[in-house]
Parts: C-alpha cells; structure tokens; sequence
C-alpha cells in the first residue's frame, strides 16, 4: 500500500506526535508498505531510511530561538502564508489548517502516486480538499483539543481568557473536519469517548489503535536506581500536564526524604513552573532537561525510583508507557485514559485523584519508603509493555484501518 503520512509538526521532541509518525512510518515499511511522510517545521528526525520525507515549508512563525517572529516581506509567496500570518497576528493558532491546505495542493498534483492519505492530528480542512481528490483519508486524533482548552481556561486569569479562546479557535476546525471523516483512529478507549462527546463524531467512526513502545530501548539495565530519583516528562509547560502539583508534593517531602527530581520538559523563561520552583525553594533539587536523545530518555527512566505523570487529563501517555518498559514504577493521576494505559486494577501503578497534592504526596513518600513495592511494580509494568504494547501491533491494525477507508472510496 502507498502512504502519505501528514504531520503539521513532526520533531520527536514535539511531544508524542513526533515519536507515533517517526515509529509508526518504520513499522508500516517494515510490514512492506511504501510510505511518505509530509510534514512541516520543525521535521522529523531519524526516519526510517526507507520512509521519504517531503518538507512542507511555512513561514515557521513559532521557531527557536525566536518565536512569534515577524517575517520579511519576501518570505510571504502565497495566500496561504498570509492566511497563516494574519491568525498569528490575530492571536490564533494558523498551523494544522495552513499545512494541511499546503499539503492539499501537493498531493493534487501527485494524487496517483498513493492509495491513502493518514493525517496525524492536524483536521485541517485542507483534508476535505484531500478527500474531495476521491483519495481515502484516515485521521489521527490522539485526544480532542477542546480538553486542553478547557483547562487552560480555567487556569487563566481574568485579562487572558479572550486569548485562550482565540489561541484555541481552530478546535471548531477540527471538529468540523472529524466529522467528514469516516474512519478516525485514537489511541485509548477514553480518547474516543471524549472525541465523540466533543467532536460530536459518531462511534462508528472511532478505531482504537494504541501507541507502542521500543521495549528493546526502553528497558530495566543492571545499574543501580538512584536513590530519591522521581522523573517527570511534560510534552509543554501547561496546567494540563500537573506538574504544578508535583512540585508542591516535592517541597513537602524533601523534609523526610532526600529527593533529585528530574524533570524533562521544555520550560518557558521565567514562566509558571520556573517560577514555582523558585518560590517552593526547591531549585537545588529540581533538575530540568530537554532534546535528549532516545538513548539518553531511556537511560534516565531506567535511572529514578518512581515516574510520576501528574497530568490533569492524557488521550494516551507515551511516557507512561515508556517507563512501563523501563521497569520504573509509576504514580499516576487517575484521569483521562491513563489508568486505561498503566491498568486500571494498580498492578504496575498507583493511581491518585487529579490536582489532589496531599494525596500525591502520601503515595510518593510510601513508595520511597518501600524498596520491595517498587520493585513489584517495576516488575508489573515491564510484563504490561511487552504484552501490550509494540509498534508492530500498531502497524498491522492501522493497516486495516486503511483497508477499510479504501474499500469505503471503491479503491481496494
């Protein structure tokens, strides 16, 4: 089967967009499948040498080291860049219908040379161009945005709530374009409740396809686990990922416990949680990191005693997963699909209600506390990895997600 694979932003360390179109494009050429993978900036790194890369530019308005940057008179070549501009300057968020409108017009031109279009997460409407062309198309929906949203409105004073609601203007898009589409695939049971709740999808419309994990990567090593390590990894420095609530926890139990917290995030400057943890007076033993390497992730969650994902609400939770494989045990907020991830039933995790502090501090200071417990989930969640989780799995049943899309347009 010939695949073209869209991504609006495709850097492993974009969060799990990157890490599913990088493992899953490997998988699906792996299974004997032709794929190209579309994508804008910031693209993808480590590709299969078998999967080819077309660059879809943009006027890459959010990049490092200067974000929200004006660009020259001469970078602007069509409608679409000024489409793009023009939402940035309003305050919106221009890219998964930019690219996906970018994407359209070059797939016209090559319509002959793929049997299905998979879209990762964008549900622009350029993909009603794409289907309009009478190519299938399949959608990713890791989880619906209107859940981000509704937390980041809540954490918002006052004065920012208007730009919440117009950064967030394009989850109408999405919703509007999910609708169209016949065959959606997400990644865990609760996404797709929440996606059709939200979206107003039918169920019908729903595949769930749940993410893998490199359990050759990610796994136990034979070096010691340092004492007092707890890891954190969030994707983005937002309410949703919790990591508010497990810096209070931390600050709590440096009393009793000595503690090296690892967080793996991208932070703003002299945002929220620099903030927090210089307020907390915790920044001794608060480690921050960013853009590691595959290598270097898995060997610092194979390091910590305990994994901790405090997150508000997760469609999946690659790092969950992730630290299932490593052997690290995990503490987990009972909320969107995480304790469908880690087991609902507590025998790989343990799972505390959301934003709860007191009740994440009590569990992490008796998992320290308890060299023997730790080792039993370490031991449970490795086994869960390996039984339920890979990549191939993944390739093989999005395949016949894609079969299923091709004989709904009469092309198999």
């Amino acid at each position: 089967m010939r695949i073209a694979m869209l991504s609006y932003r495709s850097k492993t360390h974009c969060g799990g967009q990157g890490v599913y179109v990088r493992h899953l494009s490997r998988g699906l050429v792996e299974l004997g499948h032709d794929v190209e993978v579309f994508s804008g900036q910031p693209y993808p790194e480590l590709l299969d040498p078998q999967v080819r890369l077309t660059e879809v530019p943009s006027l890459d308005l959010y990049r490092e080291p200067d974000p929200f940057r004006i660009p020259r008179p001469s970078e602007i070549r069509d409608r679409i860049d000024l489409l793009e501009l023009a939402t940035t300057w309003t305050a919106g968020f221009p890219e998964p219908r930019s690219f996906t409108l970018r994407a359209a017009r070059i797939l016209a031109e090559r319509c002959a040379d793929f049997d299905v279009v998979h879209d990762n997460q964008s549900l622009g409407t350029g993909l009603l161009k794409i289907a309009a062309m009478g190519l299938p198309v399949v959608a990713t929906v890791h989880h619906p945005i209107t859940r981000d949203r509704t937390l980041d409105l809540a954490a918002a004073p006052w004065w920012r709530k208007l730009l919440v609601h117009r950064w967030y203007g394009f989850s109408a898009m999405q919703q509007k374009v999910a609708r169209q589409i016949p065959e959606l695939l997400t990644v865990s049971s609760s996404s797709a409740a929440d996606i059709a709740q939200d979206f107003g999808v039918a169920p019908s419309q729903l595949h769930v396809v749940p993410l893998g994990v490199d359990t050759d990567l990610f796994k136990p090593t034979d070096a010691p686990r340092i004492r007092g390590r707890i890891i954190a990894i969030a994707s983005a420095d937002v309410p949703l990922k919790g990591i508010s609530h497990l810096l209070h926890a931390v600050a709590r139990l440096r009393v009793e416990h000595d503690l090296d917290v690892q967080l793996v995030a991208k932070l703003e400057p002299n945002g929220p949680t620099e903030k927090l943890i210089a307020e907390l007076g915790i920044s001794d033993m608060v480690h921050i990191s960013n853009g590691l390497t595959d290598a270097e992730l898995a060997a610092l969650l194979a390091s910590a005693e305990i994994a901790c994902i405090p997150s508000l609400y997760e469609g999946f939770s690659l790092p969950a997963v992730e630290a299932m494989a490593s052997g690290t045990p995990i503490v987990a907020s009972r909320a969107g699909a995480l304790p469908e991830v880690v087991g609902a039933d507590g025998a790989c995790a343990r799972l505390v209600r959301p934003a709860d502090v007191d009740e994440l501090t009590c569990v992490l200071g008796e998992l320290l506390d308890s060299p023997q417990e730790l080792r039993r989930l370490g031991a449970a969640g490795r086994r869960r990895a390996l039984e339920v989780f890979s990549w191939e799995s993944v390739a093989a049943q999005t395949i016949a997600v894609y079969e299923r899309a091709c004989t709904r347009v009469g092309q198999c």
